[in-house]
């Protein structure tokens, strides 16, 4: 058990649909407010603990926040809930610091600009109170120590601030003028490092030793490595490993395994890359380390496959140890099959026993001791099927939706259009099915059902023929009637690691919910 819940007896049944609620909103955007580019959320990581979130932006920025109901009562959280203390709080955060991590580049070679925009952040163990983590571009991965540093603020000096020239101006203009700690007077006119080295009739004015009036604590993220010239391709994921000491990067066609500690070298692990380009039909889409088996790594493909690979077989890991894809259903072949068949994310489940992939339609659930198919399919936004020829036009089919599931591998997450984003049960039995809009009423968008599901037979058969007609020939609505864009899109959310809270990015806002 995790998050707080009291050790009880296993219920019968699969757990009760979770009732969200709004929790907070970071850069929410005024009614008309235009968004810039830069601004625009591409990451979103919570670190193993949950009491901190980091997120990326378009413009290369990292911005972290830090959990703050955890320090009420000055009781450690987890003491609280082993002492079945009432936390009636819901997880809060605030704004902690930021810095810019990646700036824009241009590959001269290849006549290619590297945007700064960071596509994966990954949070490192901790040490001596100071946070590390991983974010990668395109093409470069940095490795950021970020630490609390003591700045002093220096007074009382036997200046006179208006005529203190060059380097010697005061530290703190903080010192009062009309008296000075060792008796001098700031009555008496000199030029400090001027070229006029005349002193007033009374000789030399005293030395004053400088006084330290206060210590700032200041927040200050450092790049400890730069780990860059290793990709040809787009890196779209990175993974740390559980022994603390490697971790992988991924792009088209190959994953490297690196040492934190050395960046000017890697060894690649997986290489797909054809002799012949013209050959090629697959591209690797996702790579991650299991949690807990150093050994192990899974990464998706552009055919919707899943391939598992021990470390411990081979250097070049090119021959996999289990493969997991779904036949193709008879019949069902169309020109988009295998475009929406791509994987755009993949995760592990907290225990490594599951993996949960993405593809543009389905959310799937793997048990990786069971490699033929899914043991769990949730269709995400299936009314789109009719449009799917639309979404090709505006190569919205392309976009790269990730997923995420609860700590206790209970349920599963991932976004839609329209800033809308469901959440799925996937225990045993589970029905839950809910649809959420990442705003400060996140409910808003659920259909009105009776809560019992003794409906009369009129009442079924008039939601069925609703979603049918709404869902293939109302080209504006969804499923439920509600109208859809595909402009706003949540592409990017993240579950705590501990409870059932999720961050999510609409556009240039992270809002946070609570159930």
């Amino acid at each position: 058990m995790n998050g707080g819940d009291e050790v009880v007896a296993a219920p019968a049944g699969p757990p009760q649909p979770l009732d969200w609620k709004f929790s907070q909103v970071f850069g929410e955007r005024t009614a008309g407010e235009e968004v810039q580019e830069v601004d625009i959320i591409s990451a979103i990581e919570f670190d193993k603990t949950g009491d901190h979130l980091a997120t990326g932006d378009r413009g290369g920025r990292v911005v972290l926040f830090e959990r703050t109901d955890t320090k009420d009562h000055g009781v450690p959280r987890r003491d609280l809930e082993r002492m079945e203390y009432p936390i009636g709080r819901h997880p809060e955060f605030r704004y902690k610091t930021e810095f810019q991590s990646h700036e824009p580049e241009f590959d001269y070679l290849k006549s290619l600009e590297i945007e700064e925009k960071i596509n994966k952040i990954r949070w490192c163990q901790t040490a001596n109170g100071a946070l590390f983590l991983l974010s990668t571009n395109d093409k470069t991965i940095k490795f950021w120590k970020v630490q609390e540093k003591k700045v002093k603020k220096i007074s009382d000096m036997n200046l006179d601030p208006s005529k203190a020239v060059g380097n010697g101006s005061i530290a703190s203009s903080s010192s009062p003028k009309h008296c000075l700690a060792n008796g001098g007077s700031p009555d008496r006119s000199y030029n400090y490092l001027g070229n006029d080295f005349s002193f007033p009739p009374g000789g030399l004015p005293s030395l004053h030793l400088p006084v330290v009036t206060s210590q700032e604590t200041n927040l200050v993220a450092r790049c400890r490595r730069v780990y860059a010239h290793a990709h040809d391709y787009h890196i779209n994921s990175v993974s740390n490993n559980s022994d603390g000491e490697t971790f992988i990067s991924a792009d088209d066609l190959r994953i490297n395994l690196w040492n934190l500690e050395i960046s000017n070298q890697s060894f690649n692990i997986v290489d797909v890359k054809p002799a012949n380009m013209e050959d090629l039909t697959e591209v690797i889409t996702s790579a991650e380390f299991h949690p807990t088996h150093c050994n192990t790594l899974a990464y998706s493909s552009s055919k919707g496959s899943i391939r598992v690979i021990d470390l411990r077989q081979s250097a070049l890991c090119d021959s996999h140890a289990k493969l997991f894809e779904e036949p193709e259903a008879p019949g069902s072949r169309s020109f988009f099959t295998e475009i929406i068949a791509s994987i755009s994310d993949i995760k592990f489940a907290r225990d490594g026993r599951y993996i949960l992939s993405r593809d543009y339609m389905t959310l799937k659930l793997w048990d990786i001791n069971m490699d033929s198919g899914p043991v769990a399919t949730f269709q995400v936004h299936e009314y789109l099927r009719p449009k799917l020829c639309d979404l090709y036009e505006n190569d919205s089919i392309f976009d790269k939706f990730e997923c995420c599931l609860s700590g206790d591998g209970l349920r599963v997450a991932t976004g839609s259009y329209s800033n809308l984003f469901r959440v799925f049960g996937c225990a045993p039995g589970s029905t839950e099915a809910t649809t959420l809009e990442a705003s400060k009423n996140p409910m808003r968008r659920q259909v009105q059902t009776p809560s019992r599901p003794s409906r009369s037979l009129s009442s079924i058969t008039r939601v069925v023929r609703r979603e049918l007609i709404t869902g293939a020939e109302n080209p504006g609505v969804d499923a439920n009637g509600n109208a859809f864009d595909f402009t706003t899109k949540l592409l990017h959310l993240a579950w705590h690691p501990t409870e059932n809270s999720i961050a999510c990015a609409a556009a240039n806002s992270l809002y946070m919910y609570y159930a």
